[in-house]
């Protein structure tokens, strides 16, 4: 069965970076879509990005991101590594939550993702963000 683990979490000042990681386990990452979700305390998951499993014509996965995020945050994937990866620039506040990453068979060999929770089959147990001065 899929596994997978969060890791780069931590205390930051507003306008700083993280970057996060998702490492699978027990499953090859690339046959599947990679969706990156945060809760927030009181909050609904809510999605924030997510990328395809590279199937697309031009063999360029397809990423997509919620707007309060784009233009700051970048997901990206090493399939030698078996590692999806989110980086998050000039961060706020209101970013802070709980991340997980999570592996999606409902978009498996699509050309598309997308940012709703139950498409998603495996999740990881979720690296604290907390963007606060």
């Amino acid at each position: 069965q899929l596994q997978l683990v969060e890791s780069g979490g931590a205390l930051v000042q507003p306008g700083g970076s993280l970057r996060l990681s998702c490492e699978a386990s027990g499953g090859t990452l690339e046959d599947y879509a990679i969706g990156w979700f945060r809760q927030a305390p009181g909050k609904e998951r809510e999605g924030i990005s997510c990328i395809t499993d590279g199937g697309l014509s031009d063999g360029v996965p397809r990423s997509n991101y919620d707007d309060s995020v784009k233009g700051r945050f970048t997901i990206s994937r090493d399939n030698t590594k078996n590692t999806v990866y989110l980086q998050m620039n000039n961060l706020k506040p209101e970013d802070s939550g709980v991340y997980y990453c999570a592996a999606s068979g409902y978009w498996r060999h699509q050309e598309d993702c997308g940012p709703i929770a139950f498409e998603y089959d495996y999740w990881g147990q979720g690296t604290q963000v907390t963007v606060s001065s």
